[in-house]
């Protein structure tokens, strides 16, 4: 049996986990170069929150997430196996999340912002805006597919 310490060794050490976690980091500091070159970014808060927490851009570190933990527990359990089904059952979820449950949540917001700041213009109502949820173009997911598929081939290859 194996201590307490030998098991968190190997759980830090796990290919898929170590892949899942690269792969969201590579995506969020792809995003975060994006932007910065763009001259998005107008502070070192901004920054940060878009390299560790900011969702929505190019591209999407959900899919590429998930579609590096789908290619690695393929890899490494086999496309006929139970858990490898499961990740792709949470792949297709995430992917259809993505790209349509929360961009049409923030497209919708974005309009009852819209008509809110009329209506308080006009002093019909008061008004506070709401948070706009930015999805993903499916541009942005096929990319962050892409991105996680490669580094998951990676991790599960070399």
């Amino acid at each position: 049996m194996l201590t307490a310490r030998e098991q968190i060794r190997l759980f830090f050490s796990n290919p898929v986990l170590l892949s899942c976690i690269f792969s969201w980091l590579c995506a969020q500091m792809i995003k975060t170069f994006i932007k910065l070159f763009s001259g998005k970014v107008h502070s070192v808060k901004e920054l940060f929150e878009l390299m560790f927490w900011r969702t929505g851009s190019m591209p999407s570190s959900h899919s590429s997430l998930v579609s590096t933990l789908c290619t690695t527990i393929g890899f490494h359990s086999g496309i006929d196996s139970d858990v490898f089904i499961l990740s792709l059952g949470f792949f297709l979820i995430t992917i259809r999340d993505a790209v349509g449950v929360r961009r049409a949540n923030g497209i919708q917001a974005k309009m009852l912002n819209k008509i809110g700041n009329t209506l308080a213009q006009k002093e019909i109502i008061d008004f506070k805006p709401i948070k706009e949820v930015q999805g993903h173009t499916p541009a942005e997911v096929a990319i962050g597919c892409l991105l996680g598929f490669f580094i998951g081939l990676a991790f599960s290859v070399l």
